[in-house]
């Protein structure tokens, strides 16, 4: 199909790169429908008073060339004062410049950002480096006993046959030992998931803690030390683990600008964007979906139509919706299916407690709260992910970020409550102290992070179900159900738009994207892991 109309429901990362793609690429015109009254979706910029918040954190850095290359397609790199930036693709260096030539300051400001890569775990009041190291630092704060501990066990991880992986618990305690996973990883995982780790699928780990080796780690940083010429200027990162990344790409004002900025393309080449209308009626004749229907803000009731329909929406709100019988089995798992929502807390002050050693501002573009005693479970530091976050420099703006469900006592909080638990638990852990915070602001999004738990282990009874609507195209992060990172998503609409155009009928491809395929590889090789948390941290 080169011309028609597609429907994409959600503003996110996948809905609008589906819409840019097809105006990019066909004479298809895509109609973009929005629950909410903001563009980018968890990847949106919030503003207040002046400042941004960066709901997650978002590192654009993406192993796919295709990614890169569309970020870069739609924000050139900011030309740096040192020398040029240098980024490879397809085996060849690239140079870019400066993406201002006209007045206009909104596209002399319409860059990308190169960011120094700086994260650590906080534990018993102390800042550990991430990944994990087994430096004299490291081994002098956790002591003797721990530090004796964490080798043994790890030994017994690694030289004893490994424990059958069902769950999280399991493939972490045969990667790292039991006394690492119980230092280092249980008590934050927990706090993002609200369930014991012995509750979540193994999957969870196959898709988003990537294998390292100790000597990859070991050569990492052996790398890192002979290549201190180049000023670390470069973004040639293929081969290194996401985890051990040092640098990476970042909007100017932050994630949302650059997904404003495409959808000012979706308008601007006659596709469309209805931002408040809530899709609760998916209508279907035979295998394919003919419609969509919802309602807008007032509560008038609008109906889309079209020849194609990508769905980003929660895939329970998705069969919900179906106007044709669905069968017992695939609503039951529907229903099980279960979510963790997420609030950010954004507290503007006039310093923080904590320093780095030489006694200047920390430079963490985030920090994971390992401490028992507080519910926070990450902190960001908007100041580092850019200076344009902040309105005012000399004041530091941090978020606070916090997991639950909507049913939760956490989540019925009102604002100012909420407001009150985030500096009474930053100032108890000794971040800060709360006379000098000066403002806050909370925001809330829920069904941020789907879970792999409740029925997700019975999903594909879903995907097989919803797989046989042959117009249909389950793309993005709640749209399929899965963790997906940023460009995960991007990649899932990118694929679902090749094969509209390529006349492909199967979605096999689509649901390949960020598998569990590598780790079920990895379980035939012996290597040791390093210790590392990356990627059990929700990293949007």
């Amino acid at each position: 199909m080169k011309d028609g109309k597609a429907i994409l429901i959600g503003a996110g990362p996948a809905g609008l790169t589906a819409a840019v793609e097809l105006l990019r690429r066909s004479g298809i015109q895509p109609v973009v429908i929005e629950a909410g009254m903001e563009i980018g979706g968890i990847s949106r910029t919030v503003r207040y008073k002046g400042n941004r918040m960066d709901i997650g954190g978002h590192r654009f850095f993406s192993k796919s060339d295709r990614v890169m290359q569309w970020w870069l397609d739609m924000m050139p790199v900011q030309k740096i004062d040192d020398g040029e930036v240098q980024l490879h693709y397809q085996g060849q260096k690239r140079e870019f410049e400066p993406s201002h030539q006209g007045p206009d300051p909104a596209v002399a400001d319409r860059v990308m950002l190169v960011r120094q890569r700086k994260s650590r775990i906080y534990f018993l009041r102390q800042f550990f480096d991430y990944p994990i190291r087994l430096s004299a630092d490291t081994l002098r704060k956790l002591g003797l006993v721990r530090t004796l501990r964490s080798g043994l066990s790890y030994m017994r991880a690694a030289l004893l046959p490994q424990r059958e992986e069902r769950t999280l618990e399991d493939f972490l305690i045969n990667r790292f030992g039991k006394q690492l996973y119980l230092t280092f990883f249980k008590s934050y995982t927990e706090k993002v998931w609200g369930v014991p780790c012995n509750q979540i699928s193994a999957e969870w780990g196959a898709q988003r803690i990537k294998g390292l080796s100790l000597r990859g780690v070991a050569v990492h940083f052996l790398r890192k030390v002979l290549r201190r010429g180049d000023h670390g200027r470069g973004l040639a990162q293929k081969d290194t683990e996401t985890s051990l990344i040092e640098r990476f790409l970042y909007p100017k004002f932050g994630p949302g600008q650059l997904w404003e900025y495409a959808a000012e393309l979706v308008r601007a080449g006659g596709g469309e964007i209805h931002l408040g209308v809530a899709i609760d009626r998916v209508y279907v004749q035979g295998e394919k979906i003919v419609a969509v229907e919802g309602a807008n803000r007032e509560g008038e009731r609008m109906r889309f139509e079209g020849d194609s329909f990508f769905s980003t929406m929660p895939v329970r709100d998705l069969i919900r919706a179906l106007s044709s019988p669905v069968p017992q089995e695939v609503r039951e798992v529907s229903e099980g299916l279960m979510y963790r929502d997420f609030i950010t807390v954004g507290l503007l002050a006039r310093r923080l407690a904590v320093t780095e050693k030489d006694g200047s501002p920390l430079k963490d573009n985030w920090i994971y709260i390992q401490e028992p005693d507080v519910k926070v479970g990450r902190l960001q530091v908007f100041n580092n992910w850019s200076p344009w976050l902040v309105a005012d420099a000399s004041k530091v703006w941090i978020g606070l970020e916090y997991f639950c469900n909507e049913s939760d006592e956490l989540w019925q909080l009102s604002e100012e409550d909420m407001k009150a638990l985030a500096i009474a638990e930053v100032e108890k852990i000794g971040i800060l102290r709360a006379e000098d915070v000066e403002d806050a602001h909370v925001v809330k999004v829920p069904k941020t992070y789907p879970a792999y738990f409740g029925t997700y282990d019975r999903f594909g009874v879903i995907r097989e179900y919803l797989d046989r609507f042959e117009n249909l195209f389950l793309i993005g992060r709640n749209g399929m159900h899965k963790y997906n990172n940023q460009d995960h998503s991007m990649l899932t609409a990118m694929t679902a738009v090749d094969n509209i155009l390529n006349g492909i009928r199967s979605k096999d491809n689509i649901w390949a994207i960020n598998t569990e395929m590598e780790y079920h590889e990895e379980k035939q090789s012996q290597d040791s892991q390093a210790v590392t948390q990356a990627e059990v941290a929700p990293a949007p």
